[in-house]
């Protein structure tokens, strides 16, 4: 009732505020309402629960999936909190002392430390007088100066981006591909990756056109993309990725899609994930270039979501930009095919979540469009902040620089996810009612879970079988992971999806937590 930040204490119904402690009451027969806590869930208490120390009973499971149906939450997400808040309200001891939270691709809210030259560049910008003292490299500061200059009074500039850090981003393109030519002109920066995306759409879906306008998208999917989709009133038409060839992208599967297509639809775009988010692929060159022929032939506008393009640690595998590939195809197809690259600071490495800072790319597009996408993308400018973190990610310390050796442990990180990547295919393979292909990219595991029947006829009375799996995980092991069915699956396969970009000790502990928890599962549904 202060309004201040709390945090729920692990295994305990008590709220920790600026004026004090209280305990969450029980009251009523259903779930209610109460103050909502620093996350902006609100805190639910039920009088099924007193008295409950052991297992979430079907009640609490009834009174939740009713509430998160009348209150429309999209996922898994509010639905753990609400069970998981009705339990803790009431003083329910769990073995563990922590929930530890992988569901999304925040690698610094999941303990992995922020890149310490883009903090320090950040905070010099914010504060100019810390370099004044000797505390920040000198090539920190330089930066900070540089870029300090460049935002004429704190004033975004251009509606496309700070100017000068759109210079930035079309070297590191140029650098990127091998000396293809890129121009600032075709470059906006924006307030992250899926706004730009959203906003492409925009351009691209007739909301009024019947039949309505269709985008084909890869399944799995991040649930954002469908919803931007729906919001805008075009369909969805879902291609489906080959698990049992490590998700490959076929050519066969997106002409399958465009048949199914056929009086529902007029597919105008296709939108590709690479590396794949969440199930881990790079495409090869070859794969990319089929694709490409193929979006020629049929008309389709190239939608490509590259923002884990640093991520990348198959040994056989390497990033190939759908621009590069396109330029290297050559001439009718690299000056006629439409393409939208995008890549954002929130995610990889920079791992940048809070500031919501990327950039898209234009390729090949009508100078009439253009214009108006300028005039689109003026309703929104990206705050200067993530400007700068955006300019840091495309232009990091190089050797020679002072900072140069303290950013090196960048690849540590790489190396600490290489050997997360290696345990989570070892121990998620050694079940045999699991099945995970080989991760190469992204961050994100996406491993098969062979359900057993009973389980599978157990949540069909409210839940999606792997929602109902992810579930007891969190209440039995304090785990949160998302369901398959979030990013969709082909009919009858069930999953699980976990972010991989976390410090090892976090990812055996987390292994360890399912291990346990998986045996115990399998054994009660046998």
């Amino acid at each position: 009732t202060s309004g201040q930040c709390c945090s729920m204490q692990p295994g305990w119904g008590r709220c920790t505020q600026a004026a004090g402690t209280r305990q969450a009451p029980g009251l009523g027969e259903s779930l209610v309402s109460l103050p909502l806590n620093c996350s902006g869930h609100q805190e639910p208490s039920c009088s099924h629960c007193v008295g409950q120390r052991g297992k979430i009973t079907d009640i609490h499971y009834t009174i939740a999936i009713r509430e998160w149906k009348k209150k429309k939450f999209k996922n898994i997400h509010c639905l753990s909190v609400l069970i998981f808040l009705c339990l803790n309200s009431q003083g329910v001891r769990k073995s563990y002392r922590e929930v530890i939270d992988v569901s999304w691709g925040d690698p610094h809210r999941a303990g992995v430390k922020p890149l310490s030259f883009v903090r320090q560049v950040l905070a010099a910008c914010l504060y100019p007088q810390l370099m004044d003292g000797d505390k920040l490299m000198v090539d920190v500061k330089q930066r900070a100066q540089r870029l300090l200059k460049t935002c004429a009074g704190g004033s975004v500039g251009k509606t496309s981006g700070i100017p000068q850090i759109i210079q930035s981003v079309s070297e590191y393109i140029l650098r990127r591909d091998g000396g293809i030519p890129c121009h600032p002109e075709n470059i906006y920066i924006t307030p992250g990756s899926q706004w730009a995306l959203t906003n492409i759409l925009k351009v691209l879906v007739n909301s009024e056109a019947s039949p309505r306008t269709g985008v084909l998208i890869p399944v799995p999917c991040h649930s954002t993309t469908i919803v931007s989709l729906t919001a805008l009133g075009a369909v969805a038409v879902p291609y489906y990725l080959s698990e049992e060839r490590g998700w490959a992208l076929e050519v066969e599967t997106l002409q399958q899609a465009l048949d199914s297509a056929k009086g529902v639809c007029n597919p105008v775009a296709l939108y590709i994930i690479n590396p794949g988010n969440p199930a881990g692929y790079v495409q090869s060159r070859k794969c990319i270039q089929e694709v490409i022929h193929f979006a020629a032939e049929k008309k389709l506008f190239l939608l490509a979501d590259e923002v884990y393009q640093d991520c990348v640690y198959g040994k056989e595998s390497e990033f190939v930009s759908y621009k590069r590939a396109l330029a290297e195809i050559g001439a009718p197809l690299s000056d006629t095919v439409e393409l939208a690259s995008f890549h954002t600071a929130s995610k990889g490495l920079m791992g940048e979540c809070g500031l919501r800072t990327g950039y898209v790319e234009l390729v090949n597009l009508d100078p009439a469009v253009m214009k108006y996408i300028n005039n689109l993308f003026s309703t929104n400018s990206c705050p200067v902040l993530g400007q700068v973190a955006l300019d840091v990610m495309v232009n990091p310390p190089q050797p020679g620089d002072p900072s140069y050796p303290l950013y090196l442990k960048t690849q540590h990180i790489r190396a600490s996810l290489a050997e997360n990547v290696r345990r989570v295919e070892e121990v998620i393979n050694s079940f045999p009612s699991f099945s995970c292909q080989s991760l190469e990219g992204g961050a994100f595991a996406f491993p098969r879970v062979f359900l057993p029947p009973k389980a599978i006829e157990k949540a069909k009375a409210g839940l999606q079988p792997d929602t109902f799996y992810c579930m007891r995980l969190l209440e039995e092991a304090g785990v949160l992971f998302s369901p398959g069915t979030e990013y969709g699956q082909m009919e009858g396969t069930y999953h699980i999806s976990f972010c991989i970009m976390t410090p090892t000790d976090t990812m055996e502990e987390i292994l360890k937590r399912l291990s346990t928890f998986h045996k115990q599962f399998m054994r009660e549904f046998a």
